[in-house]
């Protein structure tokens, strides 16, 4: 067993997650992916993370739905949540709100494009 965080990146972008990933693992966290909601919540079942970057636009399950319903499971709530958002630059063009974004127990969120060093800093405030 590694005393490493496990931290899960979630986006149907999978050059984000492939960038986002590997900033992580060079600063000595363990990674995993998905590219969904659905395909999260197995994820989070096989292995409990310490932290989730989660993509608010997605198919299937969007990042919303999936943060709520952690959020609200005795089992996962204490899960951080860090939600990816270009949701403020999309916001008359999408169904997803700021209002969405202000409401969600995510425990912290960052807009896209994202910079990976201040995404850094969140992980590490967050995971402290």
């Amino acid at each position: 067993m590694t005393d490493k965080q496990l931290i899960l990146v979630v986006d149907d972008d999978p050059d984000l997650v492939e960038s986002v990933s590997m900033k992580l693992e060079s600063a000595g966290y363990r990674v995993g992916k998905a590219y969904d909601g659905i395909e999260a919540m197995d994820r989070i079942k096989e292995e409990r993370p310490d932290l989730i970057i989660l993509d608010v636009m997605m198919p299937r399950k969007n990042g919303y739905e999936l943060c709520d319903e952690l959020k609200k499971s005795d089992e996962y709530k204490d899960i951080i949540v860090v939600l990816l958002t270009a949701v403020a630059d999309a916001v008359t063009s999408t169904k997803y709100t700021h209002m969405e974004g202000k409401s969600t127990l995510a425990d912290d969120y960052i807009p896209k494009p994202i910079e990976l060093d201040r995404l850094m800093e969140i992980v590490k405030d967050q995971l402290q």
